[in-house]
């Protein structure tokens, strides 16, 4: 059965056909590591490892690790931060609990976990391939990017840690919370004995 286009299209078509398939395969192996977080960010560990040693070694592309730095510092800040912000959010109370008699609301990110290493592996996988180009590799002062991304590092980092503390959120959950019970007093373990 042809199609509209005649002996043309079927000629054509093998290739979007591989991309898509390749697309397909690409997707499904990604799907497989979403329950395997150790693995993926032992990867990305690896990726990141690879990528300074590299740059290391080159003794270049300051500009590209500082670009990379910048982008990682920005997906930081989506990690940390909640899905719906309580500043910025007009409501008639506070979003997240702050009594432990309010309703339990879990923590949401902004950025999933999933997207935050997907990114993060994204960018330090295109900044590698970018190191092989020289129009890259700007002369830069490289201490001075270092010391300006300490500082930017610090100041933001601050002005996130004084939002989770105004809004008394927690972005990690360690495991299970689990329920102890009343803790009997000294008096009432007494009188069981008469």
């Amino acid at each position: 059965m042809e199609g509209i286009g005649g002996d043309g299209a079927s000629v054509a078509s093998p290739l979007p056909q591989w991309g898509y398939d390749a697309w397909r395969m690409y997707q499904y192996y990604l799907d497989k590591s979403t329950p395997h977080t150790s693995y993926r960010w032992i990867g990305t560990l690896v990726i990141a490892t690879i990528y300074c040693l590299h740059v290391y070694y080159v003794q270049g592309f300051y500009i590209v690790s500082y670009g990379l730095g910048i982008y990682l510092l920005n997906l930081l800040i989506g990690f940390l931060s909640p899905l719906v912000d309580p500043e910025l959010e007009v409501s008639d109370g506070p979003l997240l609990p702050t009594k432990g008699s309010d309703e339990f609301k879990p923590f949401i990110r902004r950025l999933p976990e999933f997207k935050f290493w997907y990114s993060m592996t994204k960018a330090f996988c295109i900044a590698f391939v970018m190191t092989f180009f020289s129009v890259f590799d700007v002369p830069v002062f490289w201490p001075i990017l270092l010391c300006y991304w300490i500082v930017l590092f610090v100041l933001t980092m601050r002005r996130q840690i004084a939002h989770m503390i105004k809004y008394k959120y927690i972005p990690f959950s360690i495991g299970k919370q689990k329920y102890t019970g009343k803790k009997a007093s000294a008096s009432s373990s007494g009188s069981h004995g008469d």
